[in-house]
């Protein structure tokens, strides 16, 4: 029989129960579909995070306490604003073009009976935002006075402002932070977000206003550095290292209390976190497809059972072992390849939707990977009812009631 025909009578055994088709390919479908779309999301969260990071600029060093430092807690001392002082120093440091001070704390912050939980509410110096390519979009940063006053002002990031004033200028009025008034003067231009993290998400204001209110005068959260160049930036990390060194008194072997990370160091560690994140979700949507492949070897036996005589008529009047084969692996492929390609449309247009604040980015490797490991499903788990259906006797199948 050629192959022309037995694709013929493949079509007629799908066909003939198009409910149970149908409900067989809803596995294959919702398996492919899981696939791109979690990988979409995947990349997409990647994407996210390597664009924020890249908008806080190529030439930023962010110095923070080392955690479980095993040094003693006596001989590892916090970072101070005059550490940050002493790496602005342009004498010792000439490849730095400014270093703020961060002391930052969650704070809850309201406004006429709205209430908004701050995950970063900031305390540091002018110099900050440009540290940070933070712009303002609506009304005014701070200046060095405000600091030197220790006045309640502050400027909040886009989140925050839509979240505490969702139809009112924020700029002017006075939000309580802790129960403590301040003042809105300013509001920072979108970063946009990761979906882990939202850059706009944060209130900023004078550090003497932060630690008289809120943190107290410990050690600092971060000090942010600003090399001169993305060039220069070995160079300001070595002259920070050896200013921080001298000042904590590190000496040669000893473990830093300190941690000096570039954007460049970030971006790789929250990169592979990402990829983690990304392969976990694959193997989740993956388990789908392996259940969906296990529907169709549950249907295709049944479809056998079903067509016993047939089978058994078919081999008596001559059709061949590969004949009987070939047909019902064409069947079970040809439902996990329309399954495949509804799993397919559904994941592009299911992509086109944020999810979790991610904007999902398709990878068009992973829609091929997707479809073709659907089809490869229909091959395997198809195999042993065809395998079966093909070995049958035609003297014992005609028998069969």
């Amino acid at each position: 029989m050629r192959l022309l025909e037995i694709g013929v009578f493949a079509v007629r055994g799908v066909t003939a129960n198009k409910l149970r088709s149908t409900l067989t390919t809803l596995g294959i479908l919702i398996g492919v579909a899981s696939v791109i779309l979690l990988l979409a999301v995947g990349n997409g969260a990647s994407t996210a995070v390597q664009e924020s990071i890249a908008g806080l600029g190529t030439n930023i060093l962010t110095i923070s306490p080392q955690r479980g430092n095993p040094q003693s807690a006596s001989s590892a001392k916090p970072l101070t604003v005059a550490d940050a002082t002493a790496l602005a120093d342009a004498t010792e440091a000439p490849d730095v073009k400014s270093a703020s001070p961060v002391s930052s704390v969650a704070a809850t912050a309201s406004f006429e009976g709205t209430s908004y939980s701050v995950p970063q509410f900031v305390g540091t110096d002018p110099a900050y935002f440009e540290t940070t390519n933070s712009a303002v979009a609506n009304g005014n940063l701070f200046t060095a006075d405000d600091v030197l006053q220790a006045r309640k002002v502050v400027v909040i990031g886009a989140t925050v402002a839509t979240s505490l004033f969702p139809s009112t200028d924020p700029v002017g009025n006075t939000v309580l932070v802790n129960n403590i008034p301040f003042t809105v003067i300013g509001v920072l231009a979108t970063k946009g977000s990761s979906g882990l993290q939202d850059s706009d998400d944060l209130a900023v204001s004078p550090l003497t206003t932060v630690q008289n209110a809120l943190t107290g005068y410990g050690g600092l959260t971060q000090v942010v550095v600003q090399a001169t160049s993305a060039d220069s930036l070995p160079a300001a990390q070595a002259q920070a290292t050896t200013i921080l060194n001298g000042r904590h008194r590190i000496g040669a072997g000893q473990t830093a209390d300190y941690r000096m990370l570039s954007q460049e160091q970030l971006l790789t560690a929250r990169t592979a976190t990402t990829d983690t994140f990304t392969v976990l979700l694959a193997s989740v949507a993956a388990i789908s497809l392996l259940v969906g492949g296990i529907g169709i070897t549950n249907i295709m036996l049944v479809t056998v059972t079903e067509r016993i005589r047939e089978i058994g008529i078919r081999k008596a009047v001559g059709a061949p072992k590969s004949t009987i084969l070939g047909q019902f692996l064409i069947e079970a492929t040809m439902l996990s390849l329309f399954g495949g390609a509804l799993g397919v449309a559904a994941g592009v247009i299911g992509s086109q939707f944020t999810i979790a604040g991610i904007k999902p980015v398709i990878v068009p490797s992973s829609v091929l990977l997707a479809f073709a490991v659907s089809a490869l499903i229909g091959l395997f788990f198809g195999s042993y009812p065809a395998s079966r259906a093909a070995s049958l006797r035609p003297i014992e199948a005609l028998r069969h009631e």
